[in-house]
């Protein structure tokens, strides 16, 4: 089954309303941490203090989006997302209400955190539901498996390079408060209709059938969530450095939109991976576009105006969604089937501390060396994903061959015997 028609086939089989719900529901995030970087930092006038809200936020809903996994494994997913989506758009509201106060910066630092930790992660929730959507294409489930991982991870991108974008839009018409008042609207009104529509229900009954009791938290597991913390890392300190350039230019606004060219090609890479060859196992994967990462963040270190920052920040991204598709793959595999949701919420829960940290030491730097300090923290995480990736593929290989079935698949596979 080629790519095309696998994407195609997939599409058909969820239907065009939840593709296009999952995937605008997914933007409010993706606005949020850089509007809260962007509204606290012009209302206090300190990076570090705007990048210790925005990675207040990201940790808080790092730490809540796993809870939330694994409560929507038990209970289904509509009720969690939708307390959340409502809890998370009415946060945003009382976040944007505080800073405009301008109360003690101590406050705003917390309620970005409430806000974070109610935010749901649309994107991971997605991914729980394929399995059960493509449950009835037995024969093409891998393949089928592995396109939605690649759309996803291409959604995500996607949602990163029209989350900033719109918001720098917001930014440069209006104000970084709008930017957060609309990126709550969209929660409540998309967040909702995720949590409500019927796809929803088939998580809950596919979890009912399968084994419970085993165990998530493995080396192997462990090895994949820091993995992502890495990337986390990543994309937190380029998104402050970006900032800091930017504001030094005198184009704070332009900042979301650069930002936004690191999905550009990282959407374009996402689509193309599910026509990757099966030989091609996702272990390589993860260890190609993590050398990918080190090499191509290098230029960062001398980049020094907004043309050139573009340009090197759109090429980074060709290696990003491979990285994360193939990192999510391998943790989707290892997963108890039982356990999928919670699985996928702490894989994206790893990259939200990892931006929390990216984004509040590439701040404090940034304070003291302005952009080259925050971008030297994007290198030195990009070269120790190289360096994990490496280290760990005898562990990697166990689970990534694209045509075996994953350890989840197998325990399912043995109860059923």
């Amino acid at each position: 089954m080629s790519p095309l028609t696998s994407y195609r086939r997939l599409f058909t089989l969820a239907g065009p309303l939840y593709v296009i719900v999952a995937f605008v529901g997914r933007l409010p995030l993706a606005m949020a941490q850089m509007g809260t970087l962007l509204l606290v930092a012009g209302t206090t006038g300190s990076y570090g203090t705007g990048g210790a809200a925005a990675g207040a936020l990201a940790v808080a809903n790092a730490v809540g989006a796993p809870v939330a996994g694994s409560l929507a494994d038990r209970v289904g997913q509509r009720p969690v997302v939708l307390v959340q989506s409502v809890l998370g758009g009415l946060g945003l509201l009382v976040l944007v209400t505080l800073a405009r106060a301008q109360v003690d910066p101590a406050f705003v630092v917390v309620m970005a955190a409430v806000a974070g930790a109610a935010m749901p992660q649309i994107g991971p929730l997605a991914r729980v539901r394929w399995r059960p959507i493509t449950r009835k294409e037995a024969h093409h489930q891998p393949h089928l498996m592995e396109a939605a991982f690649s759309y996803e991870g291409a959604a995500d991108e996607a949602s990163f390079v029209l989350g900033p974008a719109l918001l720098g839009l917001i930014v440069v018409v209006a104000s970084p408060q709008l930017a957060i008042v609309v990126a709550a609207s969209i929660l409540l009104v998309f967040g909702c209709a995720f949590a409500l529509h019927p796809t929803a229900r088939l998580t809950h009954a596919h979890r009912a059938a399968a084994v419970t009791g085993a165990r998530l938290v493995t080396v192997t597991f462990v090895v994949l969530l820091v993995a992502q913390l890495l990337i986390g890392v990543v994309f937190g300190s380029i998104q402050t450095g970006t900032t800091v350039l930017a504001t030094d230019a005198g184009q704070a606004g332009i900042a979301g939109l650069v930002h936004a060219s690191l999905g550009v090609g990282s959407v374009i890479a996402g689509l193309a991976v599910a026509a990757l060859p099966a030989r091609f196992g996702y272990a390589s994967r993860v260890l190609v576009a993590a050398v990918g990462l080190a090499l191509l963040s290098l230029p960062l270190l001398v980049t020094d105006t907004i043309p050139r920052l573009f340009v090197v920040v759109l090429v980074l991204g060709f290696v990003v969604a491979p990285y994360m598709i193939s990192v999510f793959m391998l943790g989707e595999r290892a997963a108890p089937a039982s356990r999928v949701g919670a699985a996928m919420t702490l894989l994206a829960g790893a990259t939200g501390i990892g931006y929390a940290v990216g984004s509040a030491v590439a701040g404090r730097l940034a304070d003291v060396h302005g952009h080259t300090g925050a971008f030297a923290v994007t290198v030195t995480a990009a070269a120790s994903a190289a360096v994990l990736a490496a280290a760990a593929q005898p562990l990697l290989r166990r689970i990534g061959n694209p045509d075996s079935p994953g350890l989840g698949a197998r325990t399912v596979a043995r109860a059923a015997t």
